[in-house]
């Protein structure tokens, strides 16, 4: 008997166990990221710092309280500006809307048949596991996975050595030698953009500037971002990203494992 498609041997979580999970295993609630990180990470992007912004060009004036208003309203971060220490929060419920509004938006682009579909993570340490998935079920139903620009390198400050694309089951990452590594760098993603050329994506799942580059190219994109990595969510707001999922992204791999189950059963209920 054959085994049906990226179930587990349990039934899926409920919502309500989902939540539980997430907060359990702090991937969202009382995340681990801090408030001072958030809030410095919020200013840097109202002051337009390059690495706080991958690869989005914002339209409107984004201040800092700008910022704050919107993590708060899109992430579930604390809203009180006079807030400025300790903990900090993801509401767990937008994480769970975010991630079935990305379900509903990967199933809307399979059911077209023939999809080109991109994935490609600047967090291999945490979200790999969830971007492999997503990539097996795309592939299943049909998806055309484009991998362009494998090998492509480049030095950039601070790199003590070039940096290269490439692919691990069709997600794309930036590679230091032997190590994938983690990046906000948008610089591979118009890499692979500009290989492509007229031959677009129908689809980017990506993340930090792998996510935006694609997003700023008006590329239909969905991704996944930190409660201090607001960008995503500003692109979102400005409507270049479709969907943002809040969510800490870089937890251990194997506790991803529920939403990334609910994410692909939403999927494959909508198709």
């Amino acid at each position: 008997m054959a085994v049906p498609e990226l179930r587990r041997a349990t039934s899926p979580l409920t919502r309500d166990d989902l939540r539980e999970h997430l907060v359990r295993t702090r991937i969202a609630g009382e995340v681990a990221t801090s408030r001072e990180n958030n809030l410095d990470h919020y200013r840097s992007l109202a002051n337009r710092d390059p690495h706080h912004m991958f690869g989005l060009v914002p339209q409107g004036r984004w201040s800092y309280r700008d910022v704050l208003e919107l993590m708060a309203k899109s992430a579930g971060v604390v809203a009180d500006p006079d807030h400025r220490e300790g903990q900090d929060t993801i509401d767990p419920d937008r994480t769970v809307d975010a991630v079935e509004a990305m379900g509903d938006t990967i199933a809307g682009v399979l059911g077209s048949g023939g999809a080109r579909i991109l994935f490609a993570t600047g967090h291999p340490t945490g979200l790999l596991t969830v971007h492999m998935a997503l990539a097996r079920l795309v592939r299943r139903h049909g998806a055309i996975l484009m991998a362009p620009a494998e090998g492509w390198s480049y030095w950039s400050a601070g790199f003590g050595r070039k940096r290269e694309i490439r692919y691990t089951d069709d997600v794309a990452m930036l590679a230091d030698r032997g190590a994938f590594v983690h990046t906000h760098d948008p610089a591979p993603m118009r890499a692979m953009l500009a290989e492509l050329g007229d031959d677009r994506p129908d689809l980017v799942i990506a993340d930090h500037g792998w996510a935006g580059a694609a997003g700023e190219a008006g590329i239909l994109t969905v991704g996944f971002a930190d409660s201090n990595d607001p960008a995503l969510f500003v692109g979102e707001a400005e409507g270049k990203i479709a969907v943002t999922v809040p969510l800490d992204d870089n937890v251990l791999p194997r506790h991803y494992g529920p939403l990334t189950d609910h994410l692909v059963e939403r999927v494959v209920r909508a198709l």
